[in-house]
Parts: C-alpha cells; structure tokens; sequence
C-alpha cells in the first residue's frame, strides 16, 4: 500500500529544494575576493548554519582546503555584505565542469548577527515559498 501524505510530503520537500536552489543561483550573487587579482562570481551551492558550499569552474581553478576565502554576498548591483569562510573539503565534478568548495564561517568576523539573520531569512523563506506556473493570468483589467 501506497502512504500518499509520504509521497506527497517527499514531492513538496523535493520542489522546496530546487525552489531554494533557484534562490542561491539566480537571485543571490556571490563573488570570491582574491587578493591582487579582483572579485570572481561564484555559484552558491547550499548555506546553513555551520558554513556553505560554493561551485567554481575548473578552468578558473580552485581553493585548497584550509584556505580562507572572503565571499561577497550581493543583495543588488552595488551593495554587499562580507562572509569569512575556511575551505574544509573539495569535491571535483568532471562532468559538470566545476569544483564544489565546503566551507565553514569563521565566527569572530564582524558579520556574525548579519550572517546568523541570513541564514534564518532563507531557511523562512524557502519553508513558505511557491513555484509560479503561470496559470494565472489576467487579460485585461477595466479601471
């Protein structure tokens, strides 16, 4: 016998994530700060509590594990918070052509509250969001 409030529950869990991965990709810009050489665009991956994982293009190299990366989190075009990250391990994709780096917050930087509150906001926000499939649409409004 078939639990439909599992499958259900597992469809909604399952539209949660690619929901909250759409935010990370599309909607947040993060930049890894190299020193000397500027700011590179990287792709969010996942963010919780204790760190976050970020994708690097292989061509653009990578990180080494124990490394100290400063992200750049943009909220618009011009504005940004600071994160301090230590890389704790490396997972090399072939076939997407990327490197994954897992990294961990370093606490005692300066945006600890900011970085507390943004984990929250996304953690809210994913719990409460929905797809737009487009079935509802409005052909003309009369004022």
């Amino acid at each position: 016998m078939i639990d439909i409030g599992a499958v259900r529950d597992r469809i909604i869990s399952e539209d949660r994530r690619q929901v909250r991965r759409t935010i990370l990709t599309e909607f947040i810009s993060v930049h890894a700060v190299i020193p000397e050489r500027g700011v590179m665009r990287v792709m969010l991956y996942d963010v919780t509590e204790g760190g976050l994982s970020f994708d690097l293009e292989s061509e653009k190299g990578h990180y080494n594990i124990g490394d100290e990366v400063e992200l750049r989190i943009y909220l618009n075009h011009q504005t940004y918070f600071k994160i301090d990250t230590k890389v704790a391990h490396i997972t090399e994709s072939t076939e997407e052509g990327s490197v994954r780096h897992g990294c961990e917050f370093v606490r005692d930087s300066i945006n600890n509250d900011a970085l507390s509150f943004f984990v929250k906001f996304l953690e809210s926000v994913t719990a409460s969001l929905r797809r737009d499939g487009g079935e509802i649409l409005v052909t003309k409004i009369n004022s």
